[in-house]
Order: C-alpha cells, then structure tokens, then sequence
C-alpha cells in the first residue's frame, strides 16, 4: 500500500484565501471610509458649539440690547462677508456671520475653510423680558450645517429647507436667559 503525501497547495485552496483576503480588505477600506466621515461630522459639530457659544457669549455681555440680536432670517446665507464693526448687535451679527462663512480659517489661496458646510445661524426670542414683572427675557441661539449621513431632521427651523434634504441638516442650540434691568 502506497501513501501519497499532499506537498504543497492547490491552485483552489490559493484562491479562496485571496478571496477570503480581499473581502476582509474590503471591509477594513468600508470602515476606514466610516471613520472619515464620522470625524468630519464631529469637527463640524464642535466647530458649531465653538460659534453657538460665541454668539450667546455676545448676547450676554451686550444684554441692555438682547433684543436686538433676534434674526429675521438665518446668519451665514449670503455669500459675501460685511464690514460693521464694534460692540454693537449689528457689529456682533457681522463677525458672527463672517466667522459662520469660515473667516477664522483660511488657506493659501485666502479661501475662508474655517467653519461647517453651509453654516447658518438664528437667534430667536421665546420670551420678551418683562421688567415690571421681573420675567427675564429667553432667547434661542442656533447654528445649523449640512452633515453628511440622514439623520431625522432636527425640530428647530433654523437653516431649514437650505440643504435639499432636510435630514441632512444639523442643528446645535443653546438657550440664554437675560434677567431684567431695574
């Protein structure tokens, strides 16, 4: 009786590894692409909690005229940066709007980078402050962004319907509460 002896492997057994290699590869380049993305949408949301706190940082220090930073329509829309300055609603609303358009960050060629995709930002009133009664007055400051995975769009209306899909739109807020002068 005879015994054959395997040396070596066959040309099948060869291939199914490269097979088997290949789609783990392919699984390690799916996560490697995740991962990318999910890194993006994390530097974007920090970079607008980094805005939102700006904003009602500027509204706390100028309270006498709180009011005044409520917006008509979303900070960050227009394409071109404004020029008012000083420590004025209308100064604040300026910087906060060039800096929502990436102005903090520039590249060699002087293009702003330095904020989210499609930056906007509101400031909304809940409630008008009351001095007789006391009551402070309560704004909402938001900024919102294009993300790049659907999410469930989020309840506040800030930059809403200015990204095609609305569950690509993000949105960070941060209430303020101004106590009366008396």
């Amino acid at each position: 009786m005879m015994i054959k002896l395997n040396k070596g492997f066959s040309l099948i057994e060869i291939l199914v590894t490269i097979v088997i290699l290949l789609i783990g590869l392919l699984g390690l380049a799916g996560l490697q692409v995740r991962a990318l993305t999910s890194q993006m949408e994390s530097y974007q949301r920090s970079q607008a909690l980094v805005l939102l706190k700006d904003m009602a940082d500027r509204i706390d220090d100028n309270r006498i005229h709180a009011a005044s930073y409520v917006t008509a329509t979303p900070v960050g829309t227009g394409l071109a940066s404004c020029t008012a300055t000083g420590a004025s609603p209308a100064g604040d609303l300026c910087e906060w709007h060039n800096a929502l358009l990436g102005a903090a960050e520039l590249d060699s060629n002087g293009n702003k980078v330095g904020a989210m995709i499609g930056a906007r930002g509101c400031v909304y009133q809940l409630v008008a402050p009351d001095p007789v009664s006391g009551v402070p007055g309560q704004y909402l400051v938001a900024v919102a962004w294009q993300g790049l995975n659907n999410t469930a769009p989020p309840a506040v209306n800030c930059g809403i319907n200015q990204y095609g899909n609305d569950s690509l739109r993000r949105v960070v807020t941060l209430p303020v509460s101004i106590a009366t002068l008396n």
